[in-house]
Order: structure tokens, then sequence, then C-alpha cells
């Protein structure tokens, strides 16, 4: 076999092995399963149900459809191979250095071997230590992750946002939906910590300011995460919202507390009862899901409730822009010299510094 011939058959048992850990042909089964569903003549007769499905099939497309072709292209290189035409050999060569490629860049989907990395992630940010400035730094971040949603084409909704005082955010919660979101977005769970000379004191005295980022899991199936009703507290109150006097004056607010861990979710962002219900669940779901990674715990019942001291005392990344400039990673180490293009949302480098890291430990 010449040096082509080997280089194809090694990169033919790599797509292979890489397929069978990712299950490429278990998610192919359930996207043939999806799409004749999709068919019947009753499919949109629940229309909440078949969206839903259809939200299936679009994400499974993305994480199948690019490893088939993959798959395909390996195939007719193998069969150029095998005709040992020499006119063919400059097709043959450029068809096997596109496939090489292609390989290299789905290999980062391997790193995405957890529970939920497939999932989309729903974030949480909070203001710290700080008051204005930490609250300021809050709505930093809050932008920092929309661009880099954005960036790499996700779909970005906020779910909820407590404005401050006199500038920034209190906290606010959104998710953001695309391949292996949080699978991606999982270390930057913690902890922002933020050195600059404050715009907010008169005397532009240097600042240090902490924000509080959580990454979970949207988990919004109740069936991939069984909740015992009777550990549910559920509120309903008027919501505050926006504009005039007599805009949302409906008891359309609503509060749920899981009662074993005491994590509460309350939101009333301008919608019916049941969708703010809803969406409470789903954060109530994807919060336990978290926690239980965190705590290794098989069962819920197994769960404590969360930590807060500890939580705040798990700073992650520091972002300095005075007296000089440089973000750092305080886990992997990875630090750079452009914190602006890191605000910008090129959290790239650092995302990938951080799957190695994870990967290694």
């Amino acid at each position: 076999m010449d040096e082509q011939g080997k280089r194809a058959a090694d990169l033919n048992k790599q797509i292979s092995e890489a397929a069978e850990r990712l299950k490429i042909d278990e998610l192919s089964s359930q996207l043939v399963d999806l799409h004749q569903a999709s068919q019947k003549s009753d499919f949109w007769g629940d229309s909440s149900k078949a969206q839903e499905a259809m939200k299936q099939i679009s994400s499974l497309e993305s994480r199948v459809q690019p490893w088939q072709q993959l798959q395909h292209s390996v195939k007719e290189v193998m069969e150029l191979i095998n005709l040992k035409d020499d006119s063919m050999q400059a097709e043959l060569k450029h068809q096997l250095t596109e496939a090489e490629a292609a390989f290299n860049g789905l290999k980062e989907d391997l790193k995405f071997n957890g529970l939920y990395d497939d999932h989309n992630a729903i974030l949480t940010l909070s203001a710290g230590a700080g008051g204005t400035d930490a609250q300021d730094w809050t709505q930093m971040l809050f932008r920092m992750y929309v661009r880099w949603a954005e960036n790499n084409s996700y779909k970005v909704t906020t779910v909820d946002e407590s404005a401050g005082e006199e500038a920034g955010l209190k906290s606010a919660t959104i998710e953001i939906d695309g391949p292996f979101a949080y699978g991606k977005l999982q270390g930057e769970h913690g902890v922002h910590r933020l050195v600059r000379l404050s715009p907010f004191n008169a005397d532009n005295l240097r600042q240090t300011s902490f924000a509080k980022v959580e990454v979970m899991p949207k988990i919004d199936k109740p069936d991939d995460l069984a909740i015992d009703e009777k550990d549910l507290k559920i509120d309903v109150y008027r919501s505050g919202g926006k504009g005039g006097q007599s805009v949302n004056t409906t008891d359309s607010a609503v509060r749920v507390t899981h009662i074993p861990t005491g994590i509460t979710v309350a939101i009333q962002n301008e919608r019916s009862q049941l969708q703010n219900k809803e969406t409470a669940m789903t954060i109530i779901r994807s919060r336990l899901a978290q926690l239980q990674m965190e705590q290794h715990a098989e069962k819920l019942g197994e769960l404590k409730g969360p930590n807060q001291s500890a939580e705040w005392g798990n700073q992650i990344r520091s972002y300095v822009l005075h007296p000089y400039k440089q973000v750092k990673d305080l886990r992997t180490k990875y630090e750079t010299s452009d914190p602006d293009a890191v605000l910008d949302g090129h959290l790239d480098n650092l995302i990938n510094a951080y799957l190695e890291y994870s990967l290694s430990s």
C-alpha cells in the first residue's frame, strides 16, 4: 500500500472510532424516526410538541450530517485508491487532504463526552462585592457572553434581568442555544474578578469587583430529570412589569422553590403565568442537574443546598484593566494581554484551554 493508501486507511479508522464514541449511528436512527414522525398528517396537531420535535431534528442534523458527509468523502477516497488509476492521483490527493482537514475540525466534538455537553446552556449572572462597579461588571460579562454567542451564530434569549440602581445589572439570566453550548460554556461557571480604574469613583481609584456566573445545562424535558411535586413550593405574585401603571398588572409572576435544596427561581418576564411557571421549572431542573454533577450525587434526594459562601470563594478568572492589561484563568493558567478582545466575546482560546485542562485532570 502506498503512502496515500496508508493515510486514507488510517483516516478511515480514526473516523470510524470517533463516530462510534459519538454514537453517530444511534443519533442518525433517532433523526430518521423524527423525520418519519414529522411526515405524518397529525404531526402539527399538537403545535408545542411538533415545535420541540423540529428543534430536535435541527439539533441532530447539525451533529450527524457533518460526520455522515465526512464518512461519504472518505468512502470516495477509498474507491479512488482501489481504482489504481495514475491519472486520478491529483484528485485523490486533493480529496484526501480535504477529508483530513474536515476530520481535524470535527475532532473537537470528541471533547464533549459529558452527560449534558450536547445541551443548550442557561447562564445566570449575579453582581457580587463591589457595589455599582460590580453591577457594571455584571453587565460587561452579560455583553461578553452575548457577543460570543453571536460570533458562533448561537441564539440568545434573555429570560430575566434586574437592573442596578445607578448602572449595570444586579442579575440576569440568559439562554444560549447552539451545538454543545453547555459543553463549551461549562468552564465559565464560577466567580469572575475585575480590576480597573472605577468610572463610578470621583477620585478614579482602582477598584476590584466580583460577579458570579452560573452555567447550567438547559433541561427543558421533564423526563430528563424527574422532580417530585411534593418537593416544590409554587407561589404566584404580581409582576412588576415595564412601562406605564396599567402594564402587566395580573398575577403572572411565578416563584418556584425546591424545598429539599432551598433553590428558588422567580420569573416575571411579562408572559402568562403558565409560561413563567414552565420557564421557572426549566431553570429549577437545570440548576438541580448542575448541582447533581457538582456533588456527584446519583439521586436528587442526596443533594444538599448550594453552598453560596464556597461559591463566592471559587474565583476562576481575573480580568485586569489597570495598571496593566491581562486576563488570566486561575485553573488552566491560560493568559492573554488582550482583555478588550475577550470582553468583546473572543472566548474560544479560554474555552479550549479549559476543555484541554478538564480532559487531562
